[in-house]
């Protein structure tokens, strides 16, 4: 069937819910409204109040509770209405919930899933389209993955809450909208931590994640019109980094590119520039490159489209790592 990654979201959260009753979710607005994105429509009236539980605004009291839950044995789902509102919820995160499954030596579980709607390019005002996937990546304990297309959205998220570690879940929320084939049947295509190449080539990797895997999909069909073939990957997980897929890629093209919407300071491009260098060196024709948002706060809305990685600024990129 082909639905929206919206729509794939809230059925795979339906089938955690279906297959085991200690899921529950919580967040604002989560319950009667179905959310701001609607990613949670329908469940509070399906499953009621006492497992779709909206909450008051307090992101840290929305992460505290879910910790609380899970000491108790379930395994809460909480969603951060926009990926700025998460930093009073991040002490919760980085203190509590990425350390508490060391500090027992894996006596208690923590199986909490936090779902962050993040990226620009909707034309939001301040603190509704940040990229703070690096401080969770940095973060040891914490898993960290998102989705690209709808498919992956449906089962990524039950594979999520499946797992007995955090994660930490985004959902690139310009993509939302994009329709791709979901069949429920069919079972989960990949583990939870793998890269996809989503497109094979030959002559240079192409990786994304999350909003901006379509981004590198489009420069793939524009350089293919040049006569040029771009392998495109998408990462989907952030912690741990699937390196094996990645690397294998850049050992038959000879050069990386990497595309991501965070500023390009200390993100996840150069670390994924650095491991390859380190373990592909003899095999690179040319620097790892990466196109990102820049070293600022993220602008007003009128000049995202300047901020955003785009086809031109990727394809010029592009350029200049075939011209070595």
């Amino acid at each position: 069937m082909e639905v929206t990654l919206a729509k794939a979201l809230n059925a795979g959260l339906r089938k955690a819910m279906e297959a085991d009753r200690r899921v529950v979710l919580l967040g604002e607005d989560v319950g009667r409204l179905g959310g701001v994105f609607r990613i949670t429509d329908g469940l509070h009236k399906d499953f009621g109040g006492d497992r779709v539980i909206d909450t008051p605004l307090a992101e840290s009291g929305i992460v505290g509770t879910a910790i609380g839950l899970a000491f108790r044995g379930y395994r809460p789902v909480c969603e951060i209405q926009f990926d700025g509102f998460v930093y009073p919820a991040y002490d919760q995160i980085v203190a509590q919930l990425a350390k508490l499954r060391a500090r027992t030596r894996g006596r208690v579980v923590m199986p909490v899933v936090v779902r962050i709607p993040f990226g620009g390019g909707i034309g939001a005002v301040e603190h509704h389209s940040e990229s703070p996937e690096a401080y969770f990546a940095h973060t040891a304990g914490l898993r960290v993955v998102t989705c690209a297309r709808p498919a992956d959205a449906y089962w990524m998220i039950q594979q999520a809450v499946a797992c007995d570690d955090p994660v930490v879940f985004f959902e690139p929320k310009r993509r939302y909208w994009d329709k791709g084939e979901v069949d429920p049947a069919a079972g989960a295509p990949l583990p939870l931590h793998a890269a996809e190449v989503v497109r094979p080539g030959t002559d240079l990797t192409l990786v994304g994640y999350g909003p901006t895997v379509r981004v590198c999909l489009d420069a793939a069909e524009a350089a293919a019109a040049e006569g040029r073939s771009l392998e495109v990957i998408d990462l989907r997980s952030l912690s741990p980094l699937d390196l094996a897929t990645v690397r294998d890629s850049v050992v038959r093209t000879g050069r990386l590119v990497t595309v991501h919407e965070a500023p390009g300071q200390l993100g996840v491009a150069a670390e994924l520039g650095c491991r390859i260098t380190e373990e592909c060196f003899y095999s690179l024709q040319a620097p790892a490159l990466r196109v990102t948002g820049y070293d600022t706060p993220y602008p007003p809305s009128r000049l995202e489209d300047v901020y955003l990685p785009d086809l031109e600024r990727v394809m010029d990129c592009v350029d200049r790592s075939l011209s070595h």
